[in-house]
């Protein structure tokens, strides 16, 4: 696991926690962007990376693509300062798949560390507690691809019509839907539809392919 922030306490703490705990074998540290991306390029194994949004050489969220462009595969869990729910959300929409405000306590970093390594997104309390319902605020944590697949199960489309409207293969559209599903906290496409309106995303029409198969109601 990689953690980058300028400040070595912290970096030190973190990395202590994580190896107490068992959340991580080994922990890199990295003062600043530039050091971060040489590491990870050194090591595109790493299980995910705590990153600071305030680094010294860059300009805030610009870390996030940064290092989602560098090694898309590795998961970015945000360690910040910033409790703002506007930094939260879009955090999430660059690719972040946690966000931890540095106030938390260490169980929850933990949680939020697992949670996103278990496949799922962590979307801190605090946009609750900013007056947003519980599925706006799992529905903020879908990528913009994500939010339009989900206004089109809304709508009732299949998956080959999904695709074929995104010009995406089933696989593809398979794949997207499973991490809707893990990012709401639903388990059939109904519960997601429900969820979308919840969220209020509107429903998006998909054209039916010819004979395609439309999919069963608690599956997908």
């Amino acid at each position: 696991m990689l953690v980058v922030d300028d400040h070595a306490v912290l970096r030190q703490g973190l990395a202590a926690l994580l190896v107490d705990s068992g959340a991580a074998h080994e922990v890199l540290h990295a003062a600043d962007q530039a050091q971060g991306l040489a590491l990870l390029a050194a090591h595109p194994d790493l299980d995910a990376v705590l990153l600071d949004l305030k680094l010294p050489d860059s300009e805030g969220l610009g870390a996030i693509t940064a290092f989602g462009q560098q090694s898309p595969s590795v998961p970015i869990i945000i360690v910040s300062a910033s409790e703002e729910p506007g930094d939260v959300r879009r955090a999430l929409e660059l690719g972040a798949l946690g966000y931890v405000p540095k106030s938390a306590s260490p169980d929850t970093l933990l949680s939020a560390i697992r949670l996103v390594l278990s496949g799922a997104i962590y979307v801190p309390p605090l946009m609750l507690e900013a007056g947003e319902d519980h599925a706006s605020a799992k529905a903020s944590a879908l990528t913009p691809r994500q939010t339009e697949i989900l206004a089109a199960i809304a709508g009732g489309g299949s998956n080959r019509d999904i695709g074929q409207m995104f010009g995406l293969s089933e696989k593809t559209v398979k794949a997207h839907i499973s991490a809707i599903f893990r990012t709401l906290g639903v388990s059939s496409r109904t519960q997601a539809a429900a969820a979308a309106q919840e969220a209020r995303i509107t429903p998006r029409p998909v054209p039916a392919s010819p004979h395609a198969v439309e999919p069963d109601a608690e599956g997908w």
